[in-house]
Order: structure tokens, then sequence, then C-alpha cells
């Protein structure tokens, strides 16, 4: 199992459908892919949450991971989200993902029934064994009502060669520990928006993050600012305009509320899928009101964030 280190801000991406949803717009896949490579994304993420893997068929996961990596043209690494309730098509999805180029799997646990550690561990290791590429496990206790100690995550990354995780559990705390511990266990990514600000400040070098779909410039204007420039205080004060924003899509239908934020700043994203419902009228006003109070909302095509709070600056 190779290693890779993941630097800076990589967007979980939106699956765009066609009006009725029946299929995957790929056509708009490909432009949310150049908008947040051209932003300067460190990574894709696709067929994650965020990306509404649990509505795709096996073959839409491997046409979207296609999709993904084609466009990125390797400008930036894609983590293909892998999981899948049997171990089986997980280890597919996996062997198919590294064949189309990507950099990594992100795997979350089968999430149906939790599984005893010894049923985890030998599934990741089951994966392991068919890739050669590092997988990122996926924390996300709310889901599969897995919690695993840093003891286990040690284990898992010397047994099954997981080398980073994804943690999504929204334990601050937890997650200081992993951060503290570091080079023990898996490298830690933040994937909890409202915890994106304090992970970066402990040194956390990479994000994974949905509300980069919607503001990819800020979102990476402030990894750089906490990471690269160490300034603080224009962190501040970035974090102040997107906070609101990371609170409300956690608040709410994540993945709708990511596609209806989309939308606003112009993306095609089409609905999302039932069992999920679009975001009301009510909450497509206020998440719009969170985004405008950034000031930071770039045309879609052509520009790039121009590290102001005020005005994009235009390509050369």
């Amino acid at each position: 199992m190779s290693e890779t280190s993941f630097e800076g801000v990589l967007p979980a991406l939106v699956t765009p459908f066609t009006p009725d949803g029946a299929a995957v717009d790929h056509e708009a896949l490909g432009a949310l892919v150049e908008r947040c490579v051209a932003a300067g994304a460190g990574g894709l993420v696709p067929c994650g949450s965020t990306g509404e893997f649990p509505t795709l068929s096996s073959a839409e996961r491997r046409a979207v991971v296609e999709t993904t990596i084609a466009t990125a043209a390797g400008r930036a690494p894609t983590v293909a989200g892998t999981g899948a309730l049997s171990t089986r098509e997980t280890i597919e999805l996996s062997v198919h993902a590294e064949q189309a180029g990507a950099a990594a799997v992100m795997i979350v646990p089968p999430f149906y029934d939790p599984l005893s550690w010894p049923e985890l561990l030998a599934h990741y290791a089951d994966v392991a064994e068919a890739i050669s590429i590092p997988i990122m496990y996926y924390n996300l206790p709310s889901a599969t009502g897995q919690t695993l100690t840093a003891a286990q995550l040690q284990e898992l990354r010397r047994e099954a060669g997981v080398t980073s995780l994804k943690d999504t559990g929204g334990d601050a705390t937890a997650a200081t520990e992993l951060i503290q511990r570091e080079g023990e266990g898996p490298t830690l990514l933040n994937g909890y928006d409202t915890q994106t600000f304090s992970a970066l400040a402990q040194g956390v070098r990479a994000v994974v993050w949905g509300v980069a779909s919607i503001l990819p410039e800020p979102c990476v204007r402030l990894h750089r600012l906490l990471i690269d420039d160490l300034d603080l205080a224009a962190a501040r004060d970035l974090w102040q305009r997107l906070w609101p924003v990371c609170d409300f899509v956690e608040r709410h239908s994540y993945p709708a509320a990511v596609k209806a934020g989309c939308e606003h700043v112009g993306l095609t994203t089409g609905p999302v899928r039932a069992p999920l419902r679009p975001l009301g009228a009510g909450a497509r006003e206020e998440l719009a009101q969170r985004i405008a109070a950034n000031r930071t909302i770039p045309p879609i095509v052509g520009t790039e964030w121009g590290g102001t709070l005020r005005e994009p600056r235009a390509l050369a």
C-alpha cells in the first residue's frame, strides 16, 4: 500500500443530476470540477455523502469517478468514495477507482449494522489486499455507529494500510487527540465543516469540505492564511463570513443544502434524489443571505479569488 500526503482543500463534490433526477449530468459535473480546480483545490472527493452515493447505482458511481478524474486531467488528485454495504462491492468499486486513475479511495464502514472490531479490520484489510493505492477511512459515526479508539486506528493503519482518515465525527476533543498523536495512526483530514478553522489552526494540512463546492476560492484562501501565511487576524475575519454557511449546511440536509448553495452561485446541479427532499423557499433564502454576506463570490468562469474580501481578480 503506497503513501499519499494530501494538502489543501478537497471539495466534497455534489453529484449533479438531470432535471428529472433520472441520470447523472456529466457536463454539469465537469463544470463543477473545473471550477474547483481553477480555485486551487488540493484534491477532489466524488461519491461521498455530499455526492449522495447511497442513491447512485454502481454503474453511476463508476461513471462519476471517471468523469471527475478525466476532467481534472492530473491537475488535482481524486479520492473516490467507494464504501458499500458489502466487502465484495467495496473491493469492486475500489479496484475500478484505481484503474480509472484515482489517487486514493475513501471508504466508509458498512453502515447497515455496526461491525465488530475484527469484522471491520478484516473488511479494510481485504480491500487493501486488492488495490495498491491508499485507503482513507471515512469516520462517520452518525451513520455507521462506529467510533474507533486511537489504538484501533493505529491497528487499522498497521494491519490494513489505512493511511488517512476523513473525520466527520464532530467530536473536537477526539479530533484533537488524533492530531496530537500525529504519526501514530492515519493522518487526519478534517471533514466537519464547523470545525475547519480549529483543525487548520492546529496544523491539519488537508480538509474535505462540502462548502468548498459552493465557495471554493475563499475556502482555499482560509487554508492558505492558516497553513502557509500564518495570518490569524485575516483568517478570523474570513472565517466569520464562512462559518454561517458551514453552520447552515450542517443543520439541514447536507446534500440538499450544498446543492442549493451551488445553484445559488450559478452551477447546474439538478435535484436531490429521494428520499432526500430539496430545501424549502425559506431555507433557500436564508442560505442565499449567508452566502451573500461573504461578499466573496466571483463569477463562475474566468476568475480566481484575488486575495481580498471585496473584488475577484480576473485570470490573466
